[in-house]
């Protein structure tokens, strides 16, 4: 295989086939827009079962993502797409650079979920942008945005109940999306510990990156729970 791409946490390789990729997960972690990294053992092979685990839900539920399969610990076939570059987060309670940005606590429910964009550009430090700002630089149209955001906030009514059903609460996540040769856009990377924040609901404990970014202990501890949880 060749590598095509490697970025934080994952590499991308080419196959047989033109119109399909290999996912090889990273036991790689970042955080502050990659001004904190480490290597932690045992990081990849948890957030690839977590996410096949979860594309296989999804797509059970009539959601378009770019899973084929997952062959072994670390590497996931998926569809050929290329990646629009726009971060799509939802947000159901208060938590992280929303806190922050607006001077709350954490933990306030939102009486409705947040749906926002942020330009995916490293070097500008992912801006937020509006509706407006994506059609005006051509990255989506209006029809595009509408997919997106009615998709986007049905994809977070399914993670939701699917983590309320393992006493887990979806406090925000973030998702990215694919196009294929043919025009079609489908969820792709992943949805994991490092893209979710996921706090306990009797005791809001953290099972998701904020346990690396705010050194709050064993990340691999975490994650193996989220994963415990989901295999019941």
């Amino acid at each position: 295989m060749e590598k095509l791409y490697e970025g934080k946490a994952k590499e991308v390789y080419s196959t047989e086939k033109s119109n399909e990729y290999i996912i090889r997960y990273k036991d790689d972690a970042t955080a502050g827009n990659g001004e904190k990294k480490a290597t932690i053992a045992g990081k990849g092979e948890l957030n690839l079962a977590i996410t096949t685990a979860i594309f296989e839900m999804l797509e059970e539920k009539g959601i378009k993502t770019h899973y084929i399969e997952t062959l072994n610990n670390r590497d996931m076939r998926v569809k050929k797409v290329t990646i629009l570059p726009l971060e799509v987060i939802v947000r159901n309670i208060s938590a992280g650079s929303f806190a922050k940005r607006f001077g709350v606590e954490e933990g306030i429910v939102f009486s409705k979920p947040t749906f926002e964009l942020s330009y995916k550009n490293d070097e500008l430090g992912d801006p937020l942008m509006c509706e407006d700002h994506a059609i005006a630089l051509g990255l989506v149209t209006k029809a595009e945005y509408d997919f997106l955001k009615d998709t986007t906030l049905e994809i977070n009514e399914l993670l939701k109940k699917f983590f309320e059903q393992i006493n887990l609460k979806l406090v925000d996540f973030k998702i990215e999306y694919g196009k294929t040769d043919d025009g079609e856009i489908i969820l792709a990377d992943e949805i994991s510990p490092d893209t979710c924040r996921l706090w306990d609901k009797d005791t809001n404990k953290k099972f998701d990156k904020d346990i690396f970014r705010r050194d709050l202990g064993d990340l691999i501890e975490g994650y193996k729970e989220v994963l415990n949880r989901m295999r019941g």
